[in-house]
């Protein structure tokens, strides 16, 4: 027996032991979980619906035993997929195995398994061997590394080992320069992608567990290459910030924003697979509409991007162009800005407060307040504030004004005292002139707070839809706001639109930004609705106002924000400079960390997709293939469309025989998408699925996609549909939708057109 052979007998004779482990574990962990579940029901029935801080104990230790037992019986296939071995200075070796739960002995206090986010676990990730440390909580540990070593299952059994610096093997790149590659790493890679997005504690590489361990409370910026992992990154981070701030930060802290409803399906199961759960998942339109509690029929931003490619040649495409621009724009929000100070200036807060023909508090103590000491606050938190201050201010001023009611009884009083004789009609009459005093003390003291209380209302029913109707209709309001900065065809087909869309219960997902902002500024967060954290994926298709609005939902601007310039489809709005981000948005107090390596696509395919890339206008470095082979993405001509069906059916035939399942036909437009859905149907023998932009649920087998909704996602295969010279053009947009189109095949890549293939892919054909 060599040694790897006896060492791969050793470590499946330990799985064997930690498996026994594990289940012995999960007996006790069933028995215990069972005695709080009868203990819970029995709290219940006798708490009949009433608080009783006994069960609530009892519900928090439940659901912690309840995940314990579900954490272990997940670990049984794979309790762990790597081992190092360490020895801290002055201490000795140890060979610390590494799963994706901590599984320990809670009487002894020994670790069987340690969790992937431990600080130790980092050595795994990021250390070389021999001198190497780890930052823990306490400080920095070092020691000698002198063992990274990688598990490869196959039906719940070790089917081979990896050891780092053994196991690397040599491949030659495209250009022919031989580079080392972990084996590990390629054959994971090699697998046939799934239905989700799928956890990659395994293979985590160093340059993406920098970004997962990174500090939380400062914005990181990820420009990530196609296929360089960055929404897995950004989720594992989550699962990661979770384990080291477990005592302050919980899953309904964490937001995570997405493009649209299939990528938030496609990323559904990771986290839950990581054990994070209760996290928000939306998109930016959802969260707008759900703060601003607006019942108005959405116009998306994908549908807009669908009018755009389909009617690129049209007279209304300009106007549509420029003003998705200037909506998405900071300068459109310091438009916002020159609004707010009209209803600011308009809204009598620099007025007197007048009751009973009394100045209860001048004018000029109350803009002082709300111009300039409460400025930091929303209106509707500096309204609060001035209202509580004068509140506790008020009831002086009553007593006050209530002295001269009792000035003015006073002399009738005491004139009564003098000029009657003592007796029953004098008591009396003097009876009456104190009640009628109380009286009126009363009634005086209901009008003035009846008249405080009326000088607040009229500042609490601004309807921000109501204003930015003023807005565009109103045009005094509309040329002092726009101070002259929108040209007038514009202007006047800016408002034309709003006004329409309106009428017929529409809001363009553009109006939402200045909509929400409005209402921030008005009404403000409260604290319960904000983040500890924030993922904001594909940012490079956000604007600078999306973008700026987005930091309000959080504390402390902790963000991840994770995204890519090279496939900004939305390049008429969207963001174009990173280094403008960290400015404009950040005044320069944010990280900006790249991954550069493209793990997804083999080098024949990131080859093809590099030169649709450097056609781009901006300067952003090609992706780097992991040094993976494959098969030479084809080019095909087909002549009609029972040909173009036959061409389809063959490709199919041959990925299903390769073992791989999802295959995907990338179109450019909707309208492309119903096209060949129509000629399919007629003439494939395969049933193929339209992805629309309502679809939650997808299956990833035999889709039929536009490319603007394959963001992130990623196939076994992909067949690009009519890669034609009219298609595809020396387009900026058209650069980017089919380098997107071309970024999202793991294994093979097919580009089919009629007639002339686009100029974009003329070389290589």
């Amino acid at each position: 027996m060599n040694s790897k052979e006896k060492q791969l007998k050793e470590e499946r004779e330990h799985l064997i032991f930690v498996r026994t482990w594990v289940k012995d574990k999960i007996e006790i962990l069933k028995d215990h979980r069972g005695k709080l579940e009868t203990k819970l029901k029995e709290l219940k029935k006798a708490s009949r619906g009433s608080y009783s801080e006994e069960l609530e104990t009892i519900k928090g230790i439940y659901s912690i035993a309840d995940k314990n037992y579900n954490n272990y019986n997940e670990s049984i296939a794979q309790p762990y997929f790597a081992r190092i071995d360490f020895r801290e200075y002055k201490s000795i070796q140890e060979s610390i195995y590494i799963g994706k739960f901590s599984l320990g002995d809670e009487n002894t206090g020994d670790e069987i398994v340690i969790d992937w986010r431990a600080p130790i676990a980092d050595l795994y990730y990021s250390g070389t061997q021999g001198e190497s440390y780890y930052k823990a909580p306490s400080g920095i540990v070092s020691g000698e590394l002198s063992l990274k070593r990688k598990f490869l299952y196959k039906d719940d059994n070790i089917l081979d080992i990896f050891d780092e610096g053994l196991n690397e093997i040599i491949i030659k790149s495209a250009s022919g320069e031989e580079a080392l590659v972990d084996e590990f790493l390629k054959i994971n890679l090699e697998a046939s992608t799934g239905k989700k997005l799928k956890d990659v504690v395994a293979t985590i590489q160093k340059e993406q567990n920098e970004i997962i361990r990174a500090e939380k409370n400062i914005p990181i910026i990820v420009q990530g290459a196609a296929g360089s992992g960055k929404t897995t990154v950004a989720l594992h981070r989550l699962a990661y910030l979770l384990y080291r701030y477990r005592n302050t930060l919980q899953g309904k802290d964490i937001m995570v924003v997405a493009p649209n409803m299939i990528f938030l399906d496609y990323i559904s199961d990771l986290l839950p697979s990581l054990g994070v759960e209760n996290v928000k998942q939306c998109t930016f339109e959802t969260l707008a509409k759900e703060v601003l509690g607006i019942k108005l029929k959405v116009y998306s931003k994908d549908k807009k991007l669908s009018w755009i490619l389909e009617n690129g040649q049209s007279e209304e495409y300009k106007f549509v162009v420029n003003a998705s621009k200037v909506k998405g724009s900071l300068t459109y929000k310091t438009m916002m800005d020159r609004l707010i100070k009209i209803v600011e200036r308009t809204s009598g807060f620099n007025e007197d407060m007048i009751s009973q023909n009394t100045v209860l508090f001048e004018g000029k103590e109350i803009k002082r307040l709300f111009f300039k000491d409460l400025s930091h606050l929303s209106l509707k938190k500096r309204k609060e504030e001035i209202k509580r201050y004068l509140t506790a201010k008020l009831d002086n001023r009553i007593k006050e004004i209530q002295e001269k009611t009792d000035f003015q009884y006073e002399y009738s009083i005491a004139r009564t005292k003098r000029i009657m004789e003592d007796g029953v009609e004098r008591r009396k009459k003097l009876i009456d002139l104190y009640n009628e005093r109380d009286k009126s003390k009363a009634t005086l003291k209901e009008n003035i707070i009846k008249d405080f209380n009326d000088y607040f209302f009229k500042w609490d029913n601004i309807d921000v839809i109501d204003l930015y109707n003023r807005f565009y209709n109103e045009e005094e309001v509309f040329n002092e706001v726009t101070a002259g900065k929108i040209p007038k065809a514009l202007a006047d087909y800016m408002k034309k639109t709003f006004n329409d869309n309106l009428q017929s219960g529409i809001i363009d997902s553009e109006d939402l930004c200045a909509l929400l902002y409005l209402q921030i500024v008005f009404q403000g967060i409260n604290d319960k609705d904000k983040f500890s954290h924030i993922v904001i994926d594909e940012a490079q298709d956000y604007s600078f106002f999306e973008l700026f609005l987005l930091k309000y939902f959080t504390n402390l601007n902790s963000l991840t924000i994770v995204g890519d310039i090279g496939q900004g489809i939305y390049s008429y709005k969207g963001i174009n400079s990173w280094n403008k981000v960290i400015k404009d948005i950040f005044q320069g107090n944010a990280t900006y960390m790249p991954l550069t390596q493209s793990y997804r696509s083999t080098i024949e395919i990131i080859d093809l997709a590099n030169k649709v890339l450097l056609k781009q206008e901006n300067e952003i470095e090609p992706a780097i293939p992991v040094l993976r082979h494959g098969k030479k993405p084809e080019v095909i001509k087909f002549v009609s469309y029972k040909n173009m069906a036959e061409v389809i059916d063959s490709i199919v035939d041959n990925i299903h025989t390769s073992e791989k399942n999802s295959v995907a036909i990338i179109c450019k437009t909707k309208k492309d998408c119903k096209q060949l859905k129509d000629n399919l149907s007629k003439y494939s023998k395969y049933t193929w699925e339209t992805i629309g932009d309502n679809h939650k649920d997808i299956n990833m087998n035999n889709m039929i996609i536009p490319c603007y909704m394959t963001k992130g996602l990623e196939f076994d295969a992909t067949i690009i549909y009519d890669c034609s010279d009219k298609n595809y053009t020396l387009n900026e947009e058209d650069i980017k939708l089919l380098y997107v189109a071309l970024t999202r095949a793991l294994h093979e890549e097919y580009i089919i057109y009629k007639d002339t293939p686009s100029v974009l892919i003329k070389d290589f054909e």
